[in-house]
């Protein structure tokens, strides 16, 4: 096998998220040529939008998710402090302080080859972190100190479109796989393949119901925006749901990804979050 099949998958948004995701999972993902050989899911908004509770971390692994990244979300539900250092398919952003629970990358084995993921969040417009420019190079070059050939895809969990590009690029210099834009929950159209082979997206987009403000309840959401009162978000109902992922096929032996292509899946579910 000389490339490996990646699927990445939006961050989901609570039950409707988690319910799009296991029945993509378990039948439209037999329609691709062959079932993806590593998948990634942005889980931090996957507990009814706010954080991940252990029992849904255990379900999207149970579900076939090999890797969950997160973001500025991650610590929302407390309980996430009870059991982030033994989630070992769990990365949170790497630009937090030193001395934060859980780790910022992680190195998973597939097919002979060792998959590198790592999280990091943005500073235009997000609440203050270390710099990821410089966390993000020094994490590389420590892993690749460590790890032969490894394959490294980053979760870059930011607002601002410039500073995903511009991160893409920097990364892309550093020999990168693949920099996948998150947090926005709007699906981009801008795949493409950098100059040294980093797949690049800034946003991959959303797991959730259709009918909804990116995951959201509609009213909720307008009422606050109109009156600038705080109004409690709450997860929008089922009746449909979308899933929007990226595809990609990486070369084993350089790194470089030689494919990528977006996803977006709709589906009805009838049942009310």
């Amino acid at each position: 096998m000389s490339t490996l099949d990646v699927l990445f998958l939006g961050d989901i948004v609570g039950k409707p998220g988690r319910r799009i995701v296991k029945n993509f999972l378990s039948e439209e993902i037999r329609s691709f040529e062959r079932r993806p050989d590593f998948i990634i899911a942005n889980a931090e908004n996957a507990s009814h939008g706010f954080g991940l509770t252990e029992r849904n971390y255990n379900e999207l692994l149970d579900i076939g998710i090999d890797a969950l990244t997160s973001g500025n979300h991650i610590w929302d539900k407390k309980e996430i402090f009870t059991y982030i250092d033994k989630a070992d398919k769990l990365v949170r952003p790497l630009n937090y302080p030193q001395g934060s629970p859980g780790v910022g990358s992680r190195v998973f084995n597939v097919q002979n080859s060792s998959i590198v993921i790592i999280n990091v969040l943005g500073r235009v417009f997000m609440a203050p972190v270390d710099s990821p420019w410089s966390a993000l190079e020094n994490e590389i070059k420590r892993i690749r100190g460590e790890v032969r050939n490894p394959i490294i895809i980053i979760d870059f969990h930011a607002e601002a479109t410039a500073e995903k590009i511009s991160l893409g690029y920097f990364a892309d210099n550093l020999g990168v796989s693949a920099v996948i834009g998150t947090h926005t929950h709007v699906q981009t159209s801008d795949e493409k393949i950098l100059y040294n082979g980093a797949a690049y997206i800034t946003d991959v987009g959303y797991c959730g119901a259709y009918h909804s403000i990116i995951g959201m309840e509609i009213n909720n959401s307008i009422k606050r925006l109109i009156t600038n009162i705080p109004e409690r978000y709450d997860v929008a109902p089922i009746d449909k749901a979308e899933l929007n992922a990226i595809k990609l096929s990486i070369n084993i032996e350089n790194g470089r990804t030689e494919r990528i292509e977006r996803i977006k899946y709709i589906n009805e579910i009838n049942e009310v979050s």
